[in-house]
C-alpha cells in the first residue's frame, strides 16, 4: 500500500498549522493500482479476439526514500508494474507492447500520482486474427 500524508509546516503558511482541507492521509492499495494498470492495458490494446483473456496486472509499490517529492510536497511512491496479456496474430507485437507501457505509465501517473519507472509486459498467448481463421485451409 502507499500512503500520502499532509505536513504541518510548508510553503503555504508560516504559522505551523496546516489547514483542515490539507491534513490527513490517503492510502491506495496495491490491488487498486494493479486494477488501474490492467484497465489501461485494455484501453491501449483495443478490441481483442473473443477467446483472448483480459489483461491482468501485478504491482509492487515502493515508497521513495531518497528525498523525492510528489504533488504538494508529499513523498512520491513508485509502482513497478507487470502486465500479462494475450494478443492477436499477426500484429506488431513490439509496438503493441510499447503502447501498453506508455498508456499504463500515463494512466497510473494521472489517476494515482505515482511514478512508474518500469512496466514489464508479458505476452502469454497469441490468437489468430479473424481474417486468418475465416480463410481456412485448402486441400
Amino acid at each position: 500500500m502507499t500512503s500520502v500524508s499532509g505536513g504541518t509546516d510548508g510553503p503555504h503558511g508560516t504559522s505551523g498549522v496546516t489547514p483542515a482541507g490539507e491534513r490527513g492521509q490517503t492510502t491506495i492499495a496495491d490491488r487498486v493500482v494493479a486494477k488501474i494498470a490492467a484497465q489501461a492495458a485494455r484501453e491501449a490494446l483495443g478490441p481483442l479476439p473473443q477467446e483472448a483473456a483480459r489483461p491482468q496486472a501485478t504491482v509492487v509499490v515502493r515508497p521513495q526514500s531518497h528525498g523525492a517529492a510528489g504533488p504538494a510536497g508529499t513523498p512520491a511512491d513508485t509502482a513497478r508494474v507487470r502486465v500479462h496479456l494475450e494478443l492477436d496474430y499477426p500484429s506488431d507485437i513490439g509496438s503493441r507492447c510499447a503502447g501498453v507501457r506508455r498508456h499504463v505509465v500515463e494512466r497510473v501517473g494521472a489517476l494515482v500520482g505515482m511514478e512508474v519507472p518500469e512496466v514489464a509486459v508479458q505476452v502469454e498467448r497469441l490468437h489468430l486474427a479473424a481474417a486468418h481463421t475465416a480463410q481456412g485451409r485448402t486441400r
